[in-house]
């Protein structure tokens, strides 16, 4: 027997929908836009600016608003742009621990080279 979930008051079919499948959209939007950022078809501070304005709008508008779809689109776009601010600094700070790496790795060898006194 197949049940469907029970529509609470100010909700509705496509909210439901929309709630069941939030995380997957929101991430799905957030990788769209990091590769965006990442090579270079949108400015860093304008997702920075549209990551705080969606998320303060998502804290004080979005949590208290009585329409289930409406409150599941703001917390999408408020989680996708965080994760679009969020994957381009991760990658930033993975490349400066490569590069750092790669240094360090360099700096080994070349004391290994410089004891070698044969």
């Amino acid at each position: 027997m197949a049940t469907s979930p029970v529509i609470e008051a100010g909700e509705s079919n496509w909210g439901i929908w929309l709630q069941a499948r939030r995380l997957r959209l929101a991430l799905f939007i957030g990788l769209v836009e990091s590769l965006a950022v990442l090579l270079g078809g949108v400015g860093w501070f304008i997702v920075l600016a549209v990551a705080a304005a969606t998320t303060v709008l998502y804290i004080f508008v979005g949590r208290e608003i009585r329409f289930h779809l409406l409150r599941e689109i703001m917390w999408i776009a408020a989680a996708s742009q965080l994760i679009a601010v969020i994957v381009p600094v991760l990658w930033e700070v993975f490349r400066f621990l490569a590069i750092l790496a790669l240094v360090a790795m360099a700096g080994i060898l070349l004391v290994i080279l410089l004891m070698d006194r044969r």
